[in-house]
């Protein structure tokens, strides 16, 4: 068997990424996603097609922000390895999948064809992720009417909001930012996120409980494939209450309110609370994601 080409595509040769087959429905979920010609990399075997990655980013990011589609042949692990371990960019891997995946033999076949390849190239599991998908077909939430919303113009507040409700959080990637650089890291990372939606600063919203306290914060955004839920959370001090559920009950008004026709939103499956608000909010569960972080190299 001869060795793997890696070859970075451009507008002459894109064709080559679609060549490839699809068993986990990866160009139906990318419909909305802008992929450039030059981050896309496929592996090359004998002329053919056997692995390929789509690095991404933003209409105005210079370096792709994460590898949001990879795919692997049926016995390729090692060329799939080979495409990302030489990759330039070392970012963040999101390995995109169907519902309940693991519940069919070909979905699972293939999805763990990647894991296995990733993990070859260094790359580790950080979480996996419940994502979903809101359209009016769901129904709009219940407004409980319990809390008190506000557009709020200063990052400060919601700095300190982000660092209260990160002290006691269940999400894998604030976690893994406060193991690097502590509260104030994970904050400033939510912000920067924030600030890089293309959506209005003005929509970003604090909630006060009936006793004028804090209760907590919702972000109505869209990133560069539409309207989402960018963050819901509820200060530590304010939990038990199902403030949750009226944080995203909200948010999900507001962008309808703004015109949109669905709301995208993701939450980790150990976040067990969260999942059960989405559900409730009438949030169906349309795919799963595991993200995977490379590691250190030599």
């Amino acid at each position: 068997m001869t060795d793997p080409v890696i070859r970075v595509l451009d507008a002459s040769n894109v064709h080559l990424f679609d060549t490839l087959p699809d068993p986990l429905g990866a160009r139906a979920g990318h419909a909305r996603t802008t992929h450039r010609p030059e981050w896309k990399r496929v592996a090359l075997r004998d002329g053919a097609v056997v692995a390929r990655g789509a690095w991404w980013g933003g209409p105005d990011d210079n370096t792709p922000v994460n590898i949001n589609w990879f795919d692997v042949g049926e016995g390729e692990e090692e060329a799939g390895a080979h495409l990302l371990r030489t990759a330039p960019h070392q970012v963040e891997l999101e390995l995109n999948l169907p519902a309940g995946w693991r519940d069919d033999p070909v979905t699972r076949a293939a999805g763990e064809t990647r894991l296995r390849a990733a993990r070859a190239a260094g790359y580790d599991v950080l979480v996996e992720r419940f994502m979903y998908r809101w359209t009016p077909d769901c129904g709009l939430p219940r407004r409980p009417g319990r809390l008190k919303f506000a557009a709020e113009p200063d990052d400060a507040v919601f700095f300190d909001a982000l660092r209260r409700i990160h002290s006691a959080t269940l999400d894998a990637h604030a976690l893994r930012a406060i193991a690097e650089g502590g509260l104030d890291q994970a904050a400033q990372e939510e912000l920067d996120f924030f600030h890089w939606c293309p959506s209005p600063r003005e929509w970003w919203q604090v909630a006060y409980a009936p006793d004028g306290e804090l209760a907590g914060i919702h972000i109505p955004a869209h990133n560069p494939a539409g309207p989402c839920v960018g963050f819901i959370g509820v200060v530590p001090e304010q939990r038990g209450r199902g403030y949750a559920y009226d944080l995203l009950a909200e948010c999900t008004h507001f962008l309808v309110e703004q015109g949109a026709d669905f709301v995208a939103a993701a939450t980790d499956q150990g976040n067990r609370p969260m999942a059960a608000n989405f559900a409730k909010a009438g949030y169906p569960v349309v795919r799963e994601r595991v993200n995977l972080v490379p590691g250190e190299r030599d």
